[in-house]
C-alpha cells in the first residue's frame, strides 16, 4: 500500500506523492524559545519525527527544515500583548538574546534525549529579518497590506477564501472574540511588521521601509519554508493549535505572493492533555521532560507512550500512564537484548508493520504487529531481525540499549559463576539451588543468548 496522510487542507486521507520524484521538503513549526518547552509540546516533534522516519521508510530523501521563533511571537497568538521574549526577558533578568540562546540549547537537549532525528537545517528569526522584510514589501505591492498606529497588517479581505484551513466562518467572527481589533480593519488581520513603541527601546528591533520595529509571528514561517524549500514544497507539520490562526496566515501571506497554499500536505498533531485540560505554559502548570528524567523516567519511554496514541487524537498524560509506557519498554529492551544477533527478518511481519505505519502513521497497531512478533515462536535471531527494522520509525534505539549495571557483591558475582559452571556441567538440581540462593539474597538471574544477566530484585 502506498503511503497516505491525513491532510488538513482537504480534510481527507490523500496518497502521498512528493512533488519531485524521491526527494521530500518537510517544514515543521519549532518552539517559541522565552522557555522551556513542555512534553505536550514535544508529542508533536515525535509525531513529526515518525513522519520522517517514515517518509525514510518508503525511500524519499528528506530536507527538514525546523524554524526557531526568537522574536515577534505576541503573548496573545495573535497581535496583542507583549511579545513572549521581552516577557522572558523581565522574568528571567537577562536579555532577550540569553534567552533565545538558553532556551534553543534546552529544548535541542529534551529533542536529542527523546532521539529525534537531527533536522537537516534550524533557522532562527532573527536571522532572517532581511527575508520577512522583501516578503512584507512584495505583499505591500500586490495590495494585501495597510498600515495602522502601531503596524503593517494583512488585508485579509483581499481573500475569499482566507481561513479555509480552518473552516473558518470569516463573516461570523465579531470583533475581540478571536482577536483584539484595535486599530485593524477586522477581526482576522493580523500584523506583519509591528512598530516600536514610541520613546522606547526593545532589544529586539530592526530598521525597516516602515520604521524600527520587529516582523510578526507569521511571516517568519512563510519567508523561511520558501527560502529553503520553494513556496510550494510536499509537507508542513505543527500542532493542532496552529491551524486556526497560524497556518491560516501563513498561507493567506503566501498565496498572495507566490499564488500557492505554500505546502501540498498540512498535518497536524492533537494535544496532549491533563485532567484539567490540554498541557500549554500559559496555565503554570507545564511538565518539561527534565522533570520527567530528574524523576527516572527513562525520556524514551515518554517517546513509548506518545507512540501507543495516534496523533491524530488526543493523549491523556498521567503518572500510571507513563510508568505503563516505562514497564512496556523495559520488557521489550529484554527481551531483544536476549536474542542473537544473525537472524533475517519476517517480511510478512515487515510487510504488515510498514502497512500500518503507512496508513496515516497508525503507530498503535504497528506496536500491536510489534507484540506480536515479541511473543511469537519465530526463531530469536529472526525476532531480532525483524524488531530491528521497526525501530528504524519507532525510534526505540533498542540496539544500543544495555541495562544499567547494579554494584553487585562479590559473593553474589561468584554464586553465579558457581551456577554457570553447574548449568555447563548439566548439573541442574545444583544450578536451581544456586538460583534459589541467589534470589534469597536478593538477587534474580536470568539466561540469555549472551550468557547470564545479573538483577536486585524489586
Amino acid at each position: 500500500m502506498p503511503l497516505a496522510l491525513y491532510d488538513t487542507w482537504s480534510r481527507t486521507l490523500r496518497p502521498f506523492t512528493p512533488l519531485r520524484p524521491d526527494h521530500v521538503g518537510l517544514y515543521c513549526c519549532g518552539p517559541t524559545v522565552y522557555d522551556h518547552a513542555h512534553i505536550g509540546n514535544l508529542r508533536t516533534y515525535v509525531f513529526e519525527d515518525v513522519l520522517r522516519r517514515a517518509l525514510a521508510l518508503n525511500g524519499y530523501t528528506v530536507r527538514h527544515v525546523v524554524n526557531i521563533t526568537d522574536v515577534g511571537h505576541l503573548v496573545s497568538d495573535a497581535d496583542d500583548g507583549e511579545d513572549k521574549m521581552e516577557k522572558g526577558s523581565r522574568r528571567t533578568g537577562e536579555s532577550a538574546w540569553a534567552i533565545a540562546e538558553r532556551y534553543t540549547a534546552a529544548f535541542q537537549r529534551d529533542w536529542r534525549a527523546l532521539n529525534l532525528l537531527e533536522p537537516t537545517l534550524w533557522c532562527r528569526a532573527t536571522d532572517h529579518i532581511a527575508e520577512q522584510i522583501d516578503f512584507i514589501a512584495d505583499l505591500e505591492r500586490n495590495g494585501y497590506t495597510y498600515r495602522t498606529a502601531d503596524g503593517i497588517y494583512f488585508d485579509t479581505a483581499k481573500q475569499d477564501d482566507y481561513g479555509y484551513l480552518a473552516r473558518l466562518a470569516v463573516t461570523g467572527l465579531q470583533a475581540g472574540k478571536r482577536v483584539a481589533v484595535g486599530d485593524k480593519q477586522r477581526a482576522t488581520d493580523f500584523a506583519l511588521w509591528k512598530f516600536s513603541a514610541p520613546g522606547s527601546t526593545r532589544q529586539m528591533e530592526w530598521a525597516s521601509p516602515w520604521g524600527v520595529g520587529f516582523p510578526g509571528w507569521h511571516i517568519e514561517c512563510s519567508a523561511m519554508s520558501a527560502k529553503y524549500l520553494g513556496p510550494w514544497f510536499d509537507i508542513h507539520c505543527g500542532g493542532e493549535d496552529h491551524i486556526a490562526v497560524h497556518h491560516s496566515n501563513e498561507i493567506a501571506q503566501t498565496q498572495a505572493r507566490h499564488g500557492t497554499r505554500l505546502a501540498n500536505f498540512w498535518l497536524h498533531g492533537h494535544f496532549l492533555m491533563l485532567d484539567a485540560g490540554k498541557m500549554a505554559k500559559s496555565g503554570g502548570d507545564f511538565v518539561r521532560l527534565q522533570t520527567l528524567i530528574d524523576r527516572g523516567v527513562d525520556p524514551l519511554a515518554y517517546r513509548y507512550l506518545c507512540l501507543s496514541a495516534h496523533y491524530r487524537s488526543s493523549l491523556r498524560f498521567n503518572m500510571e500512564a507513563l510508568d505503563a509506557a516505562q514497564a512496556a519498554l523495559d520488557r521489550l529492551r529484554r527481551a531483544y537484548r536476549q536474542w542473537p544477533e544473525g537472524g533475517a527478518p519476517d517480511a510478512g511481519a515487515v510487510a504488515r508493520f510498514n502497512a500500518e505505519v503507512d496508513q496515516d502513521l497508525n503507530l498503535p497497531r504497528a506496536l500491536a504487529v510489534l507484540w506480536e512478533v515479541v511473543r511469537s515462536d519465530l526463531p530469536t535471531s529472526t525476532r531480532r531481525a525483524t524488531v530491528d527494522c521497526f525501530d528504524s520509525v519507532l525510534g526505540l534505539r533498542l540496539a544500543d540499549w544495555r541495562e544499567d549495571v547494579a554494584t553487585i557483591p562479590a559473593s553474589i558475582t561468584l554464586l553465579a559463576m558457581q551456577r554457570d559452571e553447574a548449568r555447563a556441567a548439566k548439573e541442574w538440581s545444583e544450578a536451581d539451588r544456586l538460583r534459589e540462593q541467589l534470589r534469597a539474597e536478593g538477587w534474580q538471574v536470568e539466561d540469555s543468548a549472551n550468557g547470564q544477566v545479573l538483577r536486585p530484585l524489586d
